[in-house]
This record gives structure tokens, C-alpha cells and sequence, in this order.
């Protein structure tokens, strides 16, 4: 009996000293830098889906009707004004010309008879063998037949302009698109499908669309009293390509629309681009990229944002050195290295910059971080 008692005891003192070494085994406070939130003035950019269209889009269309007998330009090909790029076979036409021709011939021998009349009878009329009728008869023939040798001449001219309508050349200078016609098409002035279209890049517009509550969103952030005045005082847009590259020349932004279409309850805008180096062509699609002046806006790096669920959250310092998540809603600067804050936290509010492996209620060691060396690099990157 007394043996058991002992090795009860024994147990006893066993179990109090690993008691003793598991508490004495606390887990280190981690150290986290730490960033304490102050308004800022920023550039942020909203982006729009743009469309992009020549300045001059050009349906090439023929004049008259015949068969495409010959195509003088590949598909793509970037062709200059008056350059020769289909022609049109109609034997009529040609036909109308040796008709022209033959009627003026016609006419003018008929001006020359009436003309020798007209001769003829006036020294006649001098001497008073006929009567001044005759010679003013002659005259009126005379007249009759030179009207007549006009009109064949005009006759003649509206067969050459017919016949001239047969070559088709290049309205201005552009690139040529699709041509959906072959050589041997009966092709019509009265078809709805063009010959092809021609695209003058030169400049390009984007068209993009807004809905009335982004427009008024828009506008509020410029200055200007209106809507002209506002679009003036802009800075200008970017353009992103299609591959997420930055087209190098900046844009001009415009009203396209001049006010909401009922149907769609969107307005349109449209964004001007040199085009000079023919990076961009017609059709194509695109992003505008339009900077608006904020102030008094709270910057957060990136690195201190985390998704879930398709939402924003950050890590909040609280009371006690203790952390919690915050929901916020954001939206990005042009670099992605910083997202502006519009809800979820406020001025003065400390969040934590590289501790999205932590979780709620963690002790952590704040580090105060140096703004300055932070957001100066947000401001080279976003104020080229």
C-alpha cells in the first residue's frame, strides 16, 4: 500500500514539472512592418473597352454596272490617292463612245452645210437678188446645227465619263480590307456589299460608352462648368493594345454622341491617337486609359491587400498590437503596385504590410515603415 502511494506521488511530481516546461514554451511575437495611413494626392486611371476605327473609312463602291475585270491591289495593300485599283468591264459603254463619236462627226458636217448656206445667201441678200428671209433662215439652221453638234459633244463626254467609271481608283490614301469579290463577278452601283473598304490610320479613333451614372461619376472629377470646358481642361488618355502594351502616342479626348442614348442609356466618347507608324489598324480593339487627380486619398501598397471571395481585405492593427482583417474596396494606380482605398479603413489607421500569412487577433511587433521611401516609388512610376 505504501508502495503505491509512492508511486502515485512520483507520478504526480512528474506531471507538475512537464506542466511547468510546456508554459515556459511560449511562441515568439513575429515582427511586421507597419504603415500608418495619411490622405495623399494621387493619379488614378479608369480604364474603358475601346473600339477602334479609321479617321476616314471609305466603302469602295462602283459607279456602274459590268463585270470585275481586273484587280490592280492585294488585300492590305496601303495604297495613295488615285491609285488604279479595279476596273470594270462593259462593252456598252465602249459601244456608246463610237456612237458619240459618229454623231459629232454627223453634226459638224451639218454645221459646215448650214454655215455654206449661211455664206451663200448673204451677198445674195447684199444685192438684193433674194429676200433677208433666206438669209436669216440660213442663220437659224446654222444655230440649229451647231446646238445640235453641242449636244453630240455632250453625248460624247457623258460616254467617257462612263467609261471612266469602269476604273475604279483609290479615293485617298488608306489601306485596303477584304475583297469579297473575284475576277468575272457581276458587280452593280446598286449592290449593298462594297468592293472592298478603304481605311485611312492616319489618326484613329477609340469609341468607348459609358453609362449615365459613370458619366456623372466622370464628369464630377473635372473641372470646368461644362461639358466641353470639362473635356478641354483633361489631361490626355492612354491607349492600351490588345496585348497589354502602351501605344506610345498619347490621345485627345472627345464627345462622340453629345448626350445619352435612350436605347442603350449610355453616351459615347471617343479618344484621337496619331497614327502615324501604322501600329493600329482599323477595327481593331483596345483600352482607354483615362487619369483622374485625386486628393486626400488613402494609397495602400499592394502588397498589403489579400482577395477572398472577390473581395479586398487588409490587415488592420488594432488595440494590444493585434491584428484583424478589414474589408475594403479598391481601385488600382496605373503601375499595380499600389490600389487607392474609397471604403474599409480610414486617415491614420496602421495596416500591415507583409503579413498576409498571419490571422485575426495575432500579436504581432509593429515596425513602423518609412513612407516616404514607399510612396516615393509610386510617384516615378505613376507621373512619367
Amino acid at each position: 500500500m505504501i508502495k503505491n502511494k509512492f508511486v502515485l506521488f512520483i507520478s504526480v511530481i512528474l506531471l507538475s514539472c512537464g506542466d511547468k516546461k510546456v508554459k515556459t514554451k511560449e511562441t515568439p511575437v513575429q515582427s511586421y512592418q507597419v504603415l500608418t495611413l495619411a490622405p495623399r494626392q494621387v493619379i488614378v486611371y479608369n480604364d474603358f473597352p475601346a473600339s477602334i476605327q479609321g479617321e476616314n473609312v471609305v466603302e469602295i463602291k462602283p459607279m456602274v454596272s459590268g463585270y470585275l475585270q481586273d484587280i490592280y491591289v492585294p488585300e492590305g495593300a496601303t495604297v495613295t490617292k488615285g491609285q488604279l485599283l479595279f476596273r470594270i468591264k462593259n462593252p456598252q459603254y465602249e459601244q456608246d463612245i463610237v456612237t458619240a463619236k459618229g454623231a459629232i462627226k454627223i453634226a459638224e458636217a451639218n454645221v459646215n452645210t448650214a454655215r455654206m448656206n449661211v455664206e451663200k445667201a448673204r451677198p445674195l441678200v447684199e444685192q438684193e437678188i433674194v429676200s433677208k428671209y433666206q438669209l436669216s433662215s440660213a442663220q437659224y439652221a446654222l444655230q440649229s446645227e451647231q446646238a445640235a453638234l453641242s449636244q453630240a459633244k455632250a453625248t460624247l463626254a457623258n460616254a467617257l465619263t462612263n467609261q471612266g467609271y469602269t476604273y475604279i481608283r483609290s479615293p485617298q490614301s488608306g489601306t485596303i480590307g477584304l475583297i469579297p469579290f473575284k475576277i468575272g463577278a457581276l458587280v452593280s452601283s446598286t449592290a449593298t456589299d462594297p468592293l472592298t473598304t478603304l481605311s485611312n490610320t492616319t489618326n484613329v479613333f477609340a469609341y468607348f460608352s459609358l453609362s449615365e451614372k459613370q458619366l456623372l461619376a466622370f464628369l464630377a472629377n473635372m473641372k470646368g462648368g461644362t461639358t466641353t470646358e470639362k473635356l478641354n481642361n483633361m489631361p490626355l488618355v492612354t491607349l492600351v493594345l490588345a496585348d497589354g502594351t502602351v501605344f506610345p502616342e498619347k490621345g485627345r479626348l472627345e464627345t462622340a454622341s453629345g448626350g445619352i442614348d435612350s436605347s442603350t442609356g449610355t453616351a459615347v466618347f471617343k479618344a484621337i491617337f496619331n497614327n502615324k507608324l501604322g501600329l493600329i489598324q482599323n477595327g481593331a480593339s483596345a483600352t482607354i486609359r483615362i487619369p483622374v487627380n485625386m486628393d486626400n486619398s488613402l494609397l495602400v501598397p499592394q502588397i498589403a491587400i489579400y482577395q477572398m471571395q472577390d473581395k479586398s481585405f487588409v490587415y488592420k492593427l488594432m488595440k494590444g498590437n493585434q491584428v484583424m482583417s478589414m474589408a475594403v474596396t479598391t481601385s488600382p494606380t496605373d503601375d499595380g503596385n499600389f490600389v487607392v482605398v474609397k471604403s474599409g479603413i480610414n486617415a491614420g489607421d496602421k495596416v500591415v504590410l507583409n503579413g498576409l500569412n498571419i490571422s485575426d487577433s495575432t500579436v504581432i511587433k509593429p515596425i513602423p515603415a518609412n513612407s516616404e521611401n514607399i510612396y516615393r516609388t509610386m510617384k516615378t512610376k505613376s507621373n512619367p
